[in-house]
């Protein structure tokens, strides 16, 4: 009789009393990719653990048994699923003979995003997912930059910043647009405040501080015309490649060839675009002639490349989603030139047979950083002032995922690998 009694009472307590952890999974069955990167973070702001299960059900996440974490997922909508201990093992061996890994995550990250005050939450997919997952970030300019306060980050995010100062080369289109004469107007005042005559060289300044930061051991993820410009800005250290219509005095006659590549992040070799009427920085952007290759979106896609989890994890980590195909996004830069890349650089997305890549990472001094082509993976070709994309409608979207990649990467413990 006290065996059947004991019997009944195991079979009636809930089911989640036996579980050992909480696995968060990211393939098909989750409902929402997006907040299940927030709920990660809020637990190690909490101090629980959390492990990164690379390429297993579409990088899923394994968290401590915590009642608190069940309730959030159920709350945030989020799949997640009660594991025993046995379930837990088999994961483990599975991951051991597969090209998969686990990472730990350590502690969430502290985060900055690089923003003027006249930008708007949704100007930036960056801001947009961070807020939707629930993930706390701060915004800083150029007075906290140039003060030293990215120290105090562990991961900075610029977006369509124009680091050589000619304001987006909007100039030919938008020069008597208020919204463009009042960007002009917050520049250059930010410019004579900290002591500049000219907002090139105090975006030069900018650029040269984020570049050493990282090479500090900070964590750099940008996305739209901050990849191509900040690279731009950084070669022509020194040169001036600034039409007058922007700074009030010609561009150096000898600009191209004093260009200097070394003190870049991830492109070499390229020409910079000296016409102020043309829509254009640099050859680094693909953009006008992609158009022959990609003439409608549904023909705009890229690849995420597969790497070996054990051996290249960082990597691996990148490229975390439920598919493989990402649909392309245009942006103030579409896509970057491979040719021009620096051959250290790795390629984590590129369309098929094609002089373009969509997704790179390196690595400078102790720290990392990655660069995304376009502006808003779930708006593809996003004009002044459109309305902000409403995420709730794309819970599931891979190019997203892939930026929440980047602000969880620098969470994973840093280890030498056992041989």
């Amino acid at each position: 009789m006290l065996k059947l009694l004991i019997i009944v009472v195991l079979l009636i307590l809930p089911a989640n009393l036996f579980a050992a952890g909480l696995l968060i999974p990211m393939d098909d069955t989750q409902t929402n990719h997006l907040k299940a990167y927030g709920v990660v973070f809020r637990a190690l702001n909490l101090g629980d653990k959390a492990q990164w299960l690379l390429n297993y059900r579409g990088g899923s996440f394994l968290l401590d048994q915590s009642r608190d974490m069940l309730d959030l997922c159920l709350i945030r909508g989020v799949t997640v699923e009660n594991v025993t201990s046995g379930q837990i093992s088999d994961i483990f061996r599975q991951i051991e003979v597969e090209n998969m890994e686990r990472v730990e995550l350590e502690k969430a990250p502290s985060i900055a995003v690089y923003s003027p005050p006249s930008s708007q939450p949704w100007d930036d997919a960056v801001t947009l997912a961070l807020t939707y997952a629930e993930i706390d970030y701060e915004i800083v300019w150029d007075e906290e930059v140039l003060a030293g306060g990215l120290e105090e980050f562990d991961w900075l995010h610029c977006h369509h910043e124009d680091f050589t100062g000619q304001y987006g080369k909007f100039y030919s289109s938008f020069r008597n647009e208020l919204w463009y004469q009042a960007d002009v107007r917050t520049n250059e005042e930010m410019a004579s405040r900290l002591g500049y005559n000219k907002v090139s060289h105090l975006k030069r300044d900018v650029a040269k501080t984020i570049y050493e930061y990282v090479r500090r051991g900070g964590f750099l993820f940008s996305m739209c015309s901050a990849p191509e410009t900040i690279d731009v800005a950084l070669a022509a250290d020194g040169v001036d490649i600034v039409p007058s219509q922007f700074d009030g005095d010609p561009v150096d006659p000898d600009c191209q060839s004093r260009l200097d590549y070394s003190k870049t992040f991830a492109f070499e070799n390229f020409e910079v675009m000296l016409d102020p009427f043309v829509y254009k920085r640099s050859n680094i952007d693909t953009y006008p002639d992609r158009i022959m290759r990609f003439p409608v979106p549904e023909l705009d896609y890229f690849l995420l490349f597969e790497f070996s989890a054990k051996l290249d994890p960082v990597p691996t980590m990148l490229v975390q989603n439920h598919v493989n195909a990402v649909d392309g996004f245009m942006g103030q830069v579409t896509g970057f030139r491979k040719s021009l890349l620096k051959k250290h650089v790795t390629i984590l997305g590129m369309p098929e047979n094609y002089d373009e890549v969509r997704y790179i990472h390196g690595n400078l001094g102790r720290g990392t950083f990655t660069f995304m082509a376009g502006h808003d993976p779930e708006d593809y070709r996003h004009m002044v002032h459109d309305p902000p994309t409403e995420l709730d409608l794309h819970k599931n979207s891979p190019g997203y995922r892939l930026i929440l990649n980047n602000i969880l990467f620098p969470a994973a413990k840093k280890k030498e690998r056992k041989t």
